[in-house]
């Protein structure tokens, strides 16, 4: 595919400067991240509850109530979605896991990944302070956290130059246009200036000259609102050596989910994606669906009756380490996230729970092949749609 941008360099690797978005609850599994790899640029799995791709797994824990076994049943899946990438994308596709660092099997995830032949462990929701110690066995898997402002950048190179290791690229997020959950603390600040990416770049380059390293040692990745070709030409000029893009692959043909999810995140209007407070107790932004807009009115009230003594998870596997709902803390969101995002990847519209960027999408309501958007991204060449890709619009 031919282009006139500049590579993304990961650890000897000559990549396309795409890395797609890791989207948990089935959304970004083997299929899409397989299919961004095959085309030369980063395919993401996302780590977390792989298990409900997987019919036979599901069979087997149909009665089982041992949080364990659904722990481990979560690693088989993870295992089986990376070696599926990896025959997709062939030997030479560069498979990324996401993994959350909020996750209560936070680290039996990483480890995972790295035994199952991920090229690299992309981690955010928390700054991943001890991701050196967990992934020492396997020093040729690329490191790349996630970040939003100076300070975690700072923060995390501090920790990380003590053990010897630099990250191999770092992930610089915007709040104000993510999908998912989101890098601010507050919602009140999830669209302060100090998170604009010029900012951003100019604080993390004197993060780096304070520290004495090279600021063309770590490739800073662009994340937020960045679909559109003229974005990524506009942050690649800045100093960025890529993009990362969520909402704008999870409706291609490949990924992962059900055509409802593809439908709801590409129908979705500006006035229907929202931000709110998440079960993790971070700022999250999802598409207004029937049961987000029951949760948010009544928001206020489960809060105001949440207590440590009442806190309850009506799974079988805790999914987050710690949970606004399982806790009972009132500072975070009162439902369970794994529930309503499982939902909504099964193409439950009237229950589940549809995180999406703020930013519109490429080809608007179409849903296209991975290889249209890419091209799109690199060059801004708008491939006709095909019949197919019309009619799942209808």
């Amino acid at each position: 595919m031919e282009h006139d941008l500049p590579p993304l360099r990961i650890r000897g690797r000559t990549l396309l400067p795409i890395v797609q978005g890791g989207m948990g609850v089935g959304i970004s599994a083997h299929r899409l991240a397989g299919a961004v790899a095959a085309l030369g640029a980063v395919g993401t799995i996302a780590s977390v509850d792989l298990r409900r791709l997987h019919h036979d797994l599901m069979h087997r824990l149909r009665k089982v109530r041992d949080p364990q076994a659904h722990t481990q049943a979560n690693l088989e899946a993870l295992d089986r979605e990376v070696r599926a990438a990896r025959e997709i994308a062939g030997p030479g596709g560069f498979i990324a896991v996401n993994v959350m660092h909020a996750l209560r099997e936070y680290r039996e995830h990483v480890r995972q990944a790295c035994r199952s032949g991920a090229d690299a462990i992309v981690c955010g929701a928390g700054l991943p302070l001890d991701l050196p110690e967990l992934t020492a066995d396997h020093p040729d898997v690329a490191l790349i956290p996630i970040v939003s402002e100076p300070r975690g950048a700072r923060a995390l190179l501090r920790r990380w130059l003590r053990k010897g290791r630099l990250p191999d690229a770092i992930v610089v997020e915007h709040p104000g246009q993510a999908g998912g959950h989101l890098g601010a603390t507050r919602l009140e600040d999830v669209n302060s200036p100090r998170f604009d990416f010029a900012a951003v770049i100019e604080g993390i380059r004197q993060v780096l000259r304070e520290l004495g390293i090279a600021f063309e040692r770590i490739p800073l990745i662009a994340a937020g609102g960045l679909a559109a070709f003229e974005k990524v030409r506009e942050v690649l000029a800045m100093g960025f050596s890529a993009v990362q893009i969520g909402t704008a692959f999870a409706v291609t043909e490949e990924c992962d989910a059900h055509p409802n999810f593809k439908r709801v995140l590409a129908n979705a209007k500006p006035g229907d994606i929202v931000t709110f407070l998440s079960a993790a107790g971070l700022p999250a932004r999802a598409v207004l669906t029937p049961w987000l807009k029951r949760y948010l009115s009544r928001e206020a009230k489960l809060r105001a009756e949440a207590r440590p003594e009442c806190g309850r998870c009506p799974g079988e596997i805790q999914c987050l380490a710690h949970c606004g709902f399982k806790d009972g803390n009132p500072a975070a969101g009162q439902f369970c996230i794994e529930a309503r995002l499982a939902a909504a990847q099964r193409g439950h519209v009237s229950q589940g729970l549809f995180f999406r960027g703020a930013g519109s999408l490429p080809f608007g309501r179409e849903i296209r092949p991975v290889r249209d958007l890419i091209r799109y991204l690199l060059t801004g060449e708008r491939a006709a749609a095909s019949p197919a890709a019309r009619a799942v619009t209808a």
